[in-house]
């Protein structure tokens, strides 16, 4: 396999190019900012693509996908045209519609897709995820997932983390994917929403006042509540997943996993972690592609942003 890196706008880039450099040959990186793609070129000595186009005609088969999610759309649908395989960075693009037209060329022209939902292969969630299939805790009526970091306030986000026209939104659409996806994991889609979105810090650099404190409620046919909490301004504050049913409870964050249920006569009990799965490049890169990133969960991580967006409070 030969890769190319489509973009290098995600902060995400160099790990995904280390990554991939163990599988395979990176031919060459295209970014439509030159001054950022000759830098990180040169940091990783790799050729440069002056345009897509050029990518497009090189003899990549898969493109690691890292450009702004505003340009998602129009890059995966001509890599696909072109026969590339795609790995992508989340969101896969910022309306439903968009992707709709990523998936029409993806089948059309064969190609293999895959997008980054790490946790889903994280030892932790792996685990509550069994515990779950187990039936232990019964029907199930709450998933909550905190993440969160500084970057705000630490000020270590780069400026176009703030670009509204890029991003598409701040903390809930990039760092809040992440709790998207897990409860689409263990509920599917919602039927409603509830958001709260919040400026906590004056970050000068933050011209668009893009939320960097955020909190979607979301509801479901059945009566379960789905939490999802996020932000750039939390130092300190463990990513912590809580999945509920009518018969017990069970918590993963630093310290381990614990579960409380009828089974435990409802005492608390450690469980032993699970090992973590191939992450989504690691199979990509590999061939060896599990259940749980592919187009339907891409498809559904976008539909639950334009919900929660759609749902602020004002």
């Amino acid at each position: 396999m030969k890769f190319a890196m489509c973009g290098v706008w995600h902060v995400h880039a160099p790990g995904y190019l280390n990554t991939a450099l163990k599988y395979a040959e990176c031919v060459g990186v295209f970014e439509r900012d030159e001054a950022r793609r000759k830098d990180f070129c040169e940091k990783n000595n790799l050729p440069e693509f002056a345009s897509l186009d050029e990518l497009l005609a090189s003899d990549a088969d898969s493109v690691i996908v890292c450009s702004a999610s505003c340009d998602h759309a129009e890059d995966m649908v001509k890599l696909a045209k072109a026969g590339k395989n795609i790995f992508t960075e989340k969101v896969l693009a910022l309306t439903t519609e968009e992707c709709l037209a990523i998936e029409e060329a993806v089948k059309a022209a064969g190609v293999r897709f895959v997008i980054s939902l790490p946790h889903k292969y994280a030892a932790g969630p792996r685990t509550v995820r069994a515990i779950v299939d187990s039936g232990e805790l019964g029907k199930l009526n709450y998933v909550r997932l905190r993440n969160c970091h500084n970057g705000s306030t630490g000020d270590w986000l780069p400026d176009h983390f703030y670009d509204l026209r890029e991003c598409g939104g701040g903390a809930m659409i990039d760092l809040g994917a992440h709790g998207m996806y897990i409860a689409d994991w263990f509920l599917g889609l919602p039927v409603g929403y509830a958001s709260a979105f919040t400026l906590a810090n004056d970050n000068p650099r933050n011209a668009d006042r893009v939320e960097d404190n955020a909190i979607t409620i979301m509801q479901y046919a059945n009566g379960a509540i789905a939490v999802n909490e996020t932000g750039f301004v939390s130092v300190g504050s463990p990513m912590a997943l809580e999945v509920g049913g009518d018969r017990g409870f069970v918590r993963w964050d630093d310290r381990g996993v614990v579960k409380s249920t009828w089974d435990t006569e409802r005492k608390p009990v450690a469980v032993e972690l699970l090992e973590a799965a191939p992450s989504p490049l690691e199979q990509f890169m590999s061939g060896e592609i599990l259940p749980g990133c592919g187009m339907e969960e891409a498809k559904h991580l976008t539909a639950m942003m334009e919900g929660a967006y759609a749902a602020q409070i004002k």
